[in-house]
Formats: C-alpha cells, structure tokens, sequence
C-alpha cells in the first residue's frame, strides 16, 4: 500500500515529493507501533492517529495508480498490469513473512501464551499462507491476536491493496469521471458512518465480516479519490511543499485522541474530514511542489526508497519490543524511548538494506524473467 508504481514505468516522470511523503508517513507509522503497547487503548497512544497512515497509503496508490497505468491500457493487458504489481510487492511482502517467521517463537511471552504451544509445522503453513497475502483464517491464528497475518501484523492492509488493483484493472478503470465521482460520493459516506458510529476508522485485520467490512470501507474511498484526483486534478508549481506537507501529515497523524470516551463521534468526525478533504489536499500538494535543492531530492528519494520496505520489515522487529514491555509490567516512555529508538534506526537501517540488498535484485530479475 505504500508503493512505487511510477518506478515501473520509467518512461514517466514521477513525484519525487510524493515519494518523500511516503516515506514521512511510512516512519510515522512506526512510532505509532512503538508507542501503542504504552497506551491502554485507543483512547491514551501517544500517536494517537497514526494508524491513519493506512488511509493516506492509500489514497496516494489510487493516484499514483490512475497517472502511471491510466492512459496505458491500449497497449498493455490485464495479466501483464498484475504482473508489474506481483514483481513490485510479492518480493517483500515474502522477505517479511519470513522475519516473521525467524523471529515467532523468540517473542513468546506473557501477551502472546500462544506462541510456545504452536508446532513448527502450523507456523510454516501460515508462513507459506502469508506469501500469498491471503489471510489465514482465525483456526491458523498462531499468534492469539485474531489477525489476517499472524506473523506480520501489516499485511492485513497489502491484502485489500490487493483487492482494489483487482477493482481498478477489472472493472473501475473503464469509469468515467462521473460514473468515478458517484461511486468515490458512495464511499465517502460509508466512510464517515463507519468513523462517526465507531469513534475511529481503526480495523479490517481480522478474517470476519466486521472486520472485513471495515477493511474495504477504509480502502474504498481512499484508493478510488486517489484515482479520481489523478484524473481531475491539475497540478500547479508550489514551492516548499514537502515541507508544508510533511509538516500537515505530522500534525494529521499526531493529533490526540478527540472527544475522549464520552464523545466517540467528535473523534470520527475529525478522521471523515482527515480522510476526505485533508489528504486529498495534501496529495495535491504535493504532486504540485517543486524540489528547490538537490538536498531535497535526495531526501525524497531517500525516504521514497524506503518506505515500502520499512513498512513490511518494521514489525517483525517491533514484535519482540512489544514482548519485552508485556515481560516488564508498568515500562514507561521514558524507560521505553531508548528501546523504541533503536527498533526506528533498526529498521530504517534493515529497510535500506533489505531494499538493495534483496528487493531491487529480485525485482530486476523477475522483470527479465517475465519479459
């Protein structure tokens, strides 16, 4: 869901300032992970909003989506549209399964008492389930959190990634802009009752219906207003617009829980407009900018680079921080934060190296291979 699609097509230049709010929300992602096991519910997390990086992800592929493969279907088919999309995610989407799967049984703990009663062979099969992105159901929930991938925990949002490439490649390119409009109208209302009812947008990892509902809710209007702006939008020349536009993306993101228990709706409230007005404006933003400084490419470029791949190698990491805060009742932030801070360098670190390393390599040689 955080993903390139404008590197598989060299032939168009792309958005380096969207790359590089990729990449912003990718490591916002990370310290709302880190902070979650300090909070006691959605209530109390130090980056209370951060989950809604999800909803950006992927309104940002709708829109890279619709400008990189929009004018491209005269001459290219359905199954090579999801042969691009398998060689750009599958290869770490595996890597991180199998950090997964290397690191289970070392973060057994008293969270997940699961985890030291799980034969091999079970932890394997949901290994081999998770390459495939499909979710496993809850008779395969090897780790006692009810998740769609029990040995990384994100792949829940890849899935429905999934489900809207197979929307748009099938069905939903053909829309017109108006027909794209009432069915993006659609999705924004469902939107905003699934927040306003439920307090929050937070959900769609568990293989139920609930779950599921609330999985395709949060991916249906962000991805196709992502495709919509990619069709309706003309981008103008904004200076400082990576900066104004990580700076919106942190406050977004790092906002406070709203309205408190007591008024679950005012928090909903503030994630509907997030979601349908400011991060439309912020893609808009910066498909606009202009990049002033080598300085600033190479930042966008850097961050771009690795936002896709710190997204799916970062919580196999954060699994065995979460075991050691659950291991050390009443850990505070400030006990926490040196901990906290090597698992963001770490897997910055492991993302970049993961990234040259593996991904690149495969990619290059599955492109050779399909051609």
């Amino acid at each position: 869901m955080i993903i390139d699609q404008n590197k598989e097509l060299a032939t168009k230049p792309h958005y380096p300032i969207l790359d590089g709010l990729r990449g912003v929300a990718a490591i916002i992602v990370v310290t709302f992970h880190l902070t979650e096991p300090l909070g006691t519910g959605h209530l109390d997390i130090l980056v209370n909003h951060g989950y809604l990086a999800v909803d950006f992800f992927f309104l940002l592929s709708g829109f890279v989506m619709g400008y990189a493969y929009d004018d491209r279907w005269n001459k290219m088919t359905v199954g090579n549209f999801f042969k691009r999309r398998i060689v750009r995610l599958q290869p770490m989407v595996i890597l991180g399964m199998t950090l997964g799967a290397i690191g289970f049984y070392y973060t057994d703990s008293t969270i997940w008492p699961l985890i030291h009663t799980i034969p091999i062979w079970k932890m394997l099969l949901v290994m081999l389930i998770g390459y495939t992105i499909l979710p496993v159901p809850l008779s395969l929930d090897i780790r006692g959190w009810e998740e769609m991938h029990p040995l990384n925990s994100v792949g829940w949002s890849l899935f429905f990634e999934y489900i809207a490439n197979i929307l748009y490649a099938v069905w939903i390119r053909k829309f017109s802009k108006t027909a794209l409009c009432i069915l993006v109208g659609i999705a924004a209302i469902a939107l905003a009752h699934l927040a306003i009812t439920n307090g929050d947008v937070s959900g769609g990892w568990t293989l139920n219906v609930e779950q599921v509902r609330i999985g395709l809710t949060r991916t249906m209007f962000p991805f196709f207003a992502g495709l919509l702006l990619s069709r309706i939008a003309k981008p103008t020349r904004i200076k400082n617009a990576f900066l104004l536009c990580s700076l919106l993306i942190a406050m977004v993101l790092y906002m406070p829980r709203i309205g408190g228990a007591a008024h679950l709706w005012m928090n909903g409230i503030y994630e509907s407009i997030c979601i349908i007005f400011i991060f439309p404006l912020i893609v808009y933003l910066g498909a606009s900018g202009v990049i002033q400084t080598q300085r600033e490419n190479k930042i966008c470029k850097f961050l771009g680079d690795i936002s896709y791949s710190l997204y799916l190698v970062h919580y196999p990491l954060v699994y065995f921080y979460v075991a050691w805060i659950s291991n050390n009742k009443g850990v505070t932030i400030v006990e926490a934060w040196p901990y906290a801070l090597l698992i963001l360098i770490g897997g910055i670190a492991l993302a970049y190296a993961s990234l040259k390393w593996y991904d690149e390599p495969v990619r290059k040689w599955l492109r050779k291979k399909f051609a």
